[in-house]
Formats: structure tokens, sequence, C-alpha cells
């Protein structure tokens, strides 16, 4: 499938069961829902989805369900988290092999990178394969910043399509723009700042939130897409106590609090993370309660065109 980088492509949370193996069905269950609220595409094994939780045998069982499951109904993109360049061009043979579509890369893991080699590995990876990539920065959780200057001298590599900007500086949207033009597809990458993406020229969404409420994070980035920004920022303003959370270190902990308590998936994750406790989980509980309490009527959102 020729992917098409636009609107909503959800990071998919991973789904464990009480003996802490993976929970195949209710993952399917959940990329349904998430397909019927009508999202654009679909990530896996990102930060949100627990990667580096993951065996390399449980990403490729993953890998394969999603790409079972979405037949071929929105463009698969597998997260490529590696701690070095030879293990992300592995990991994505492998990944080309059980049908994916394109692949979000994030620098190499554990090891803050220089930005030379940061430039090395994306090169390496970008000709370890002929799929479409997007770009993930995010320099508050992995170290290394892949600054817009980065972006302009990696131009020639043809498969680097896109860009997921995670840096939570809203003017890293308009300089890439700037300095690049329209060569990459922008993609908002933090959930509190979906419809100032679009604003800066962004026309994607790689969200946590759309997880636990698929049809306003859908609905929401279609309005800011087809230019109704005041409708878009009402959803966006009503998600606001909850979309902070993805600033938080614990994003991981409250996103699966939030599915556990609308009933969109089990809380649990891999030690040595713990669930939110004590004075925080009461006021998360709060916040979920008023969000469903206040929930919004929806007005129509066409989703925009393809591109040709």
């Amino acid at each position: 499938m020729t992917v098409n980088w636009s609107r909503v492509f959800p990071a998919l949370t991973t789904q464990f069961k009480d003996d802490d193996s993976l929970d195949l069905a209710a993952i399917e269950r959940h990329v349904e829902t998430l397909l019927a609220a009508g999202i654009g595409g679909l990530t896996m094994c990102g930060s949100v989805g627990e990667s580096y939780a993951l065996e390399p045998d449980e990403k490729r069982a993953l890998v394969a369900s999603c790409v079972k499951t979405v037949r071929g109904r929105v463009p698969v993109v597998a997260g490529v988290a590696e701690t070095t360049t030879e293990f992300a061009c592995r990991f994505m043979k492998q990944c080309e092999g059980l049908g994916v579509d394109g692949f979000m890369v994030l620098p190499s893991l554990i090891y803050k990178t220089q930005p030379n080699e940061t430039m090395l590995h994306f090169r390496t990876v970008a000709r370890a394969t002929k799929l479409p990539i997007m770009i993930y920065n995010n320099p508050i959780a992995y170290g290394g910043d892949v600054t817009p200057a980065m972006f302009y001298q990696l131009m020639d590599e043809e498969n680097l399509i896109a860009l997921k900007e995670s840096s939570t500086d809203i003017r890293r949207v308009t300089e890439i723009r700037l300095l690049c033009g329209d060569r990459y597809t922008l993609f908002a990458g933090m959930d509190d700042i979906g419809v100032e993406s679009v604003l800066g020229g962004a026309r994607g969404f790689v969200a946590g939130i759309v997880n636990v409420f698929p049809r306003e994070t859908v609905c929401l980035f279609d309005l800011a897409l087809a230019g109704r920004y005041d409708e878009a920022m009402a959803i966006q303003r009503w998600l606001a106590p909850l979309t902070k959370f993805d600033n938080d270190p614990r994003f991981v902990h409250y996103m699966k609090f939030m599915l556990g308590a609308v009933g969109m998936g089990a809380e649990r994750m891999r030690l040595p993370r713990l669930p939110i406790a004590g004075e925080e989980r009461a006021r998360a509980k709060e916040l979920v309660e008023t969000a469903l309490a206040t929930r919004p009527k929806l007005p129509d959102a066409a989703p925009p065109k393809a591109a040709e």
C-alpha cells in the first residue's frame, strides 16, 4: 500500500495479560476500534507501545498481528527503536517480510548520539529499505536532537518522507518548513499541540490520546486540516487536562491508566513500571470522569482527500 502521510496515526499501546505475556486478542480488538473511528494509519512499537519492554520475537508478533488485523484498510507503520543501527536495519528487513507499509525510525536508544552519528544512523537505515520512512525526533525523551538544519542535510535521502516532531517547541514546525519547504510531510508528535502544529504546516498527527478517545482525536485533527480551527480547538481544550500527561515522564503510566478507566484496555505494564497511585491516581481518575461527563457532540468532519 502507498502511504498517504496524513491525518491521525495512533501510537498504538501494547496490551499485556496478567502473566505479562502479549495479549494479541486485546490488541486486535483495540485496532478495530481505532479503524472504526476513521484513523489515517497505524504505528506500533513506539514509546507509548513500550517497545523497549518487548522481546524481539514479541515485536515481530505484534507487527504481524497488526498487519493481519488491518488487512490493507490503512497503512501500517512499524516503529524502529533499537540500540544500534545494525539492529534497526535487521528489524526493518524482518518487518518488510511481515507486510508493513513503512517505518517510523528513532535515533539509537540508550546512547545519546552525536550529530554526525545521528545523521549516519538515518542515512544507513534509509538505504536499508525501499519503504518510506518517518523520522521521529524527541530530544526530551531520547537525548539526541534532530535539528531543522540536520533535516535539511537529509533531504537527498529519497525515502525519508515524513517527520514526527516532538521537541515540544512549536516553532520547529515552521523552521523546518522554511528550510525544507514541502520536502517532508510534518507530523505533530505531542498530544496537546495538534491544532497549533497544523497552523505551522503539519499534515499528520502521531497521537497517544487517540487510544483513549479515538473519535474525538480524529475529528479534532480532520477539523484542523479543513481549516475549521475554532471547532478543532474546542475539542482540544476539552482534552487538554488529559493531554498534559503526554509531557510527563510517566506518560505510559497515565495512558495505560486512562485506557483502563474508559474500558479501552488493560492498565498492566511490565516492571519496573508500576501503576500510578495515591493522590496522583485520584486526580487522574477525576479528570477522566470529568472528560466522560462533558464529552462533546462532534461536528461532521469529512476526512481530506488523499493526495493524487
